[in-house]
């Protein structure tokens, strides 16, 4: 596939197909760690990569740029894995299929990886580029941003000079980033007890699918539904209404920062109660249906006869799982009074899964207010312990506060206004960036976010613009020229 090959962009095209050839899922980033070690050697730049895999290269300031502030660029390697449930895809092993659409680019059933492939493409076209002026360059790219971005907080960045930031992981062209919120995953860990299988027993599988789904942060206030939160309510109602009613098996969801599309359980009730079960959750797929008809038009939910389990859980550990789901925050928790439609608090669950005798709850918390992220956890924990299950967290990052004296902030404004005769929309967003870990490793370093437009980013529907790549990268490239101080 050809895209594009006489813009002003055309490497960056090429460099973005050659990395969608490269499975690179979160915790799988040792192929393209290295794909750009190997072009940092071909190029003859200073590299180091790391025992996590991050790389940085750095490129020496063009003609009449040595006395420049230097600049690092950012990105991460790393990209969120979902596809449609129909899909045959191996992310370990099998290329992104790339596809084109008037000016979208997107995967065939499959998470594009736009997010962050298209800035670890900017960048190494911006390393390539013999002819552009630019100061000193660092080029840092980070490992398992998506899942806690532990590539970003083991970074030793001791070697690393720069006084200006720019980093491309953002999904609006047009929109200057200037703040984000700060957040971490919180798990919930249930004990399962298991019985065995009741005499004139019947087992059917549920399931929730066609939901829109989303980035957890940046579209939690779409109000899209959850379908592993939906399933609390399914499987609250069934225990409620079916006392033979038991869960065997239960999961949803791959990454705890996507809103969750599709859930499954299977579910085992007294043979005469099987055709009870099937009515009601018919009824409750009209209700929902009714309740998302403006944001989830596809969404189903299913019963169908299975093969009967060898077990199940007990009918107190299917009550506590269904009273975590129901209970379990979701969505805005508050909204920013000082910078109006921005969301200041917010937490999803985004995997349920079975692991070693548990079921696991993995959620995102956000806040750009410290004590209500802590507040939300603090929710989350009284539920743990009043249905007798435990709560840990990790993947601590914090927020990045808003500067409004940021040199590199007005130049950008100043440089976005000349080259398109418009002024940049300058916001902070409700999600994580690295930013705020390089904030806080490197105190006084100057920071901004911009990227192309991207959709339904973390979904199979994710796709990327074309033309706004190519006007992102004359962006990049005008602003590195521009900086002299």
């Amino acid at each position: 596939m050809s895209i594009h090959r006489n813009s002003d962009a055309a490497s960056v095209f090429s460099f973005f197909q050659e990395i969608e050839k490269i499975p690179r899922g979160s915790g799988n980033e040792k192929a393209i760690s290295d794909y750009i070690v190997a072009f940092a050697k071909e190029k003859g730049f200073w590299y180091q990569q790391d025992a996590f895999h991050n790389v940085i290269v750095k490129k020496p300031a063009s003609a009449g740029y040595e006395d420049a502030p230097t600049v690092m660029l950012q990105g991460h390697m790393d990209m969120v894995c979902e596809k449609e449930w129909d899909i045959s895809h191996d992310f370990l092993q099998d290329p992104i299929e790339l596809e084109t659409e008037n000016d979208w680019l997107h995967a065939k059933g499959t998470t594009l990886g736009a997010d962050d492939g298209i800035a670890v493409a900017m960048m190494l076209a911006v390393l390539a580029e013999d002819d552009l002026p630019h100061p000193a360059i660092e080029a840092v790219f980070t490992v398992d941003e998506e899942v806690g971005m532990t590539g970003a907080q083991n970074l030793d960045t001791s070697c690393l000079t720069a006084k200006y930031l720019i980093n491309m992981d953002t999904e609006e062209e047009g929109v200057l980033l200037a703040g984000c919120c700060g957040g971490r995953r919180v798990h919930i860990s249930l004990p399962i007890e298991q019985e065995a299988i009741p005499s004139h027993a019947a087992a059917k599988q549920l399931r929730i699918f066609g939901l829109f789904g989303g980035h957890s942060g940046s579209e939690i206030h779409l109000q899209r539904a959850n379908a592993d939160i939906l399933m609390g309510r399914v499987c609250s109602n069934l225990c409620k209404e079916i006392s033979s009613f038991k869960l065997s098996a239960i999961g949803g969801g791959q990454m705890d920062n996507a809103i969750c599309r599709d859930a499954t359980a299977t579910l085992v009730v007294d043979a005469s109660d099987a055709i009870r079960a099937e009515t009601l959750v018919a009824a409750l797929e009209a209700t929902l249906q009714q309740e998302y008809a403006n944001c989830d038009t596809n969404l189903r939910i299913t019963l169908e006869d299975c093969p009967l389990p060898a077990q199940t859980y007990s009918r107190i550990t299917t009550q506590r799982i269904a009273d975590i789901l129901l209970l379990m925050p979701y969505g805005v928790q508050s909204m920013c009074l000082d910078l109006p439609g921005l969301v200041e608090s917010s937490t999803n669950l985004g995997v349920v899964k079975e692991d070693h005798g548990t079921i696991i709850f993995e959620s995102a918390v956000r806040s750009s207010v410290f004590s209500r992220k802590i507040l939300i956890q603090e929710k989350m924990e009284t539920i743990a312990r009043l249905c007798g299950a435990t709560l840990s967290f990790g993947g601590e990052y914090p927020g990045w506060n808003y500067n409004p004296s940021s040199k590199l902030l007005h130049l950008a404004e100043e440089t976005f206004q000349s080259m398109f005769g418009k002024k940049p929309i300058v916001q902070a967003i409700h999600a994580g960036l690295e930013c705020g870990l390089f904030a806080e490793k490197m105190p006084g370093l100057d920071i901004i976010a911009f990227g192309p437009d991207m959709r339904d980013v973390h979904t199979p529907k994710e796709r990327l613009s074309i033309s706004s790549t190519i006007r992102s990268y004359q962006f990049l490239c005008a602003m590195l020229a521009a900086i002299h101080e």
